[in-house]
């Protein structure tokens, strides 16, 4: 009999939807069949003879009220169609993109039950520390315990002790590596790009690409800047949310700092077909985050897949500061400093790094993750200790 996989993945665009699109992929590739339940604006690029889609997840509906109410009540949408689609596929095996706890407590026994009767579920760790709460702390506190009490696997991209609030004995955590990704070639030249952009010829161009979060320090960026001035910037993506400075807030930083005529702003979405020009125009990605980071990076994936080296700072277990270090993807500093993002700066401007591009590649492919997810997944239950 082959081998069936649900994976759950309500995000359409952004680093979790990538993520999951190629893991799936190389999943699909072991052999699997795998049916990718998602939402209706989910548009992956290529689907693999054996990736069926099923996009009969909600949207995000624009009801008359608040996003937090909205946000709910998708949650509990996607759930019940999750339950629909276990019992619809006869499926025993899913394996959700991202863990979550939002409101776990109010979703998590049907799955409780399923797990009982012999489906197994794991999930995709992008964010071990869950520091951002939602309600009270005991609710918080329930809802990340709720959120691992179903879990038989959690798949992680670095060590660590996760903290399910209460003991798990049936959760087993396994490291897998995160593969960089595949996108479009770029569509226009170096050149070209930075003339589009009115970026000197001779100056360096630093880029900060995706979702625009405080933990990524822009603000101390913009004050690095003012101390070199051969540098430009620019950030192109969205706001990640309503709870986030906007990007007003750092562009009057800028004016105030003298520095906005260094710096170029796309407030969007970028497609992926025009994901490769803005690296191709850039010297070196920012990723400067904050010291309670303790995750991968999506956009270091990209890149190393366009060749790029970056900036980058975070807590001292993430996988981004393990993987830039170990392959020199680019200069590391100590995170939430602006004196030690200019010195990264001045650092990659007199001694750039030199990359372990392939290296990386290899030891840290999509393959090697899918062969770890299906090893853990789909084993036999007398096997797992």
């Amino acid at each position: 009999m082959s081998l069936r996989l649900l994976y759950f993945c309500p995000a359409t665009e952004g680093g979790i939807a990538n993520y999951a699109h190629a893991q799936a992929t190389a999943i699909a590739a072991h052999g699997v069949e795998v049916v990718f339940l998602t939402a209706p604006a989910y548009r992956p690029l290529d689907l693999p003879p054996t990736y069926h889609l099923d996009p009969s997840l909600p949207g995000l509906r624009p009801l008359p009220l608040s996003s937090k109410v909205r946000l709910g009540l998708r949650i509990l949408e996607e759930q019940r169609a999750l339950r629909r689609a276990i019992a619809t596929y006869q499926i025993g095996h899913v394996l959700f993109a991202t863990y979550s706890e939002y409101l776990a407590p109010l979703w998590w026994q049907p799955l409780a039950q399923f797990a009982r009767q012999g489906i197994r579920f794991g999930a995709i760790v992008h964010d071990p520390c869950r520091t951002y709460q939602v309600g009270p702390r005991w609710w918080h506190r329930w809802s990340i315990a709720c959120g691992y009490g179903f879990l038989q696997e959690a798949f992680v991209h670095e060590p660590i002790h996760l903290d399910t609030v209460q003991p798990m004995p049936q959760l087993h955590t396994t490291v897998i590596p995160h593969g960089s990704y595949r996108v479009p070639s770029p569509q226009k030249t170096r050149d070209a790009c930075r003339r589009l952009y009115q970026i000197p010829e001779a100056s360096t161009l630093l880029l900060s690409f995706g979702q625009i979060r405080d933990n990524k320090n822009l603000d101390l960026v913009l004050r690095a800047i003012a101390q070199v001035p051969e540098v430009y910037l620019l950030i192109a993506g969205r706001v990640a949310s309503e709870t986030q400075k906007p990007v007003s807030y750092y562009q009057r930083l800028a004016e105030d700092l003298g520095v906005s005529q260094r710096c170029r702003w796309i407030e969007q979405y970028i497609p992926d077909h025009e994901i490769g020009d803005l690296f191709q125009a850039a010297d070196l990605i920012v990723l400067t985050y904050r010291a309670d980071f303790a995750s991968g990076s999506g956009v270091l994936n990209l890149a190393v897949h366009n060749c790029r080296p970056c900036l980058a700072s975070s807590g001292p277990s993430s996988n981004l500061r393990t993987v830039v270090q170990a392959y020199d993807l680019g200069i590391f500093v100590p995170p939430d400093s602006w004196e030690c993002i200019r010195d990264g700066i001045q650092t990659f401007l007199r001694t750039p790094p030199t990359p372990q591009w392939q290296r990386y590649e290899t030891e840290q492919s999509w393959e090697r993750n899918a062969a770890l997810v299906c090893d853990r997944l789909f084993r036999e239950p007398e096997e797992t200790p």
